[in-house]
């Protein structure tokens, strides 16, 4: 199971790839947006992300109570269109992030919300797309975006398994296996004991996908524990100051904090290794002080050997600890000095 974005493979046994959602934290002005990208890249994140939509291609511009936000998010008290309104990244501000990202090394995608994103993004050439979400019931979006042949990540924040399902089948209904879904928590911020992890490798096993995190939590943990638990995608938004506000402001790292994160996540991959017991070259070395059989009093020639002179202690000169028994009651070949290594030249 793999994907490949812009030549980097991404699957089992490739490096976590990290996405920095710049999203709404870029205050609608350009030149924060360019800073943004540039600390991005100083963080170490593969990828930055935006969001492409307008406010007209993702609601209505109505006052009903349809479109009022009142469920306990930190939005609650606006419409859906006035919140679009403030977090929307401007269209032509697009191909201008896309080329400064991609000079720095970045790789740069979106999520479109609509067919018209998806075709203003295929003119862009993004080499991957985002479904976000609260799009997964959308299947014709989403057979649109993947018919384009390109790998396609999908957030499952508010989806059943039967969700799920039908937006994997969009997929390779139109011939596209190039599929990733990232476990999600759509709550803003999500709380930690709902992140739910243990799902990454479940959907990656349910359905033969690379699996991820889009993590809304706050801090690092789940990010972290993500990619020790085998999520090869992770997620997060990413601002330049918490205190600038705006409506993703709340669960979004600061670069330092961002930073901390992929060092933690390069940390993890380092640490995880083989599914072996496999001794390094300076394990080996310091295999030297492993317990063994020595003589610790003087013994003469014939004297037995018993738990008062013969004990298991550190290094490893003697016999191993498990011939103790075997050792216990036999006689001595010769005269043994305290101290000594026992080795079967010294037993009768």
């Amino acid at each position: 199971m793999e994907i490949i974005i812009s030549g980097n493979k991404i699957g089992s046994g490739s490096k976590v790839f990290i996405i920095a959602e710049l999203s709404a934290n870029h205050d609608q002005k350009f030149d924060l947006a360019v800073e943004s990208i540039k600390a991005i890249k100083e963080c170490g994140a593969d990828a930055v992300k935006f969001q492409t939509y307008t406010p007209d291609t993702i609601t209505l511009d109505s006052d009903k109570d349809f479109f009022k936000i009142k469920q306990g998010t930190i939005w609650d008290g606006t419409t859906l269109y006035k919140l679009y309104q403030q977090a929307y990244t401007p269209w032509e501000w697009q191909p201008k992030l896309k080329k400064y990202a991609e000079e720095l090394g970045l790789i740069c995608f979106s999520t479109p919300f609509d067919k018209t994103a998806v075709d203003f993004l295929e003119k862009l050439d993004v080499p991957a797309y985002k479904i976000a979400s609260f799009e997964i019931v959308d299947i014709p979006l989403i057979e649109y975006a993947a018919s384009k042949g390109k790998p396609v990540i999908i957030s499952t924040g508010i989806a059943t398994e039967e969700d799920v399902f039908e937006a994997v089948e969009a997929c390779r209904r139109v011939g596209n296996n190039q599929i990733a879904l990232l476990k999600c928590t759509s709550e803003y911020p999500a709380p930690i004991e709902e992140a739910n992890l243990k799902a990454i490798p479940y959907l990656s096993e349910k359905f033969n996908v690379v699996a991820g995190l889009s993590d809304h939590t706050l801090g690092t943990t789940a990010s972290v524990a993500a990619a020790a638990i085998g999520a090869r995608i992770i997620e997060k938004h990413f601002i330049l100051d918490r205190k600038m506000g705006g409506p993703d402001a709340a669960f979004s790292l600061e670069p330092h904090e961002f930073k901390q994160m992929v060092d933690a996540v390069r940390n993890v991959e380092k640490s995880l290794g083989n599914p072996i017991l496999e001794l390094t070259e300076k394990v080996k070395r310091s295999r030297y002080f492993a317990r063994s059989l020595f003589v610790v009093k003087d013994i003469k020639a014939g004297e037995v050997f018993t738990d008062d002179n013969v004990r298991s202690i550190r290094p490893s000169n003697g016999l191993p600890p498990k011939f103790l028994k075997n050792v216990l009651g036999k006689k001595a070949k010769k005269n043994i000095e305290k101290g000594t290594p026992l080795n079967l030249d010294l037993i009768e």
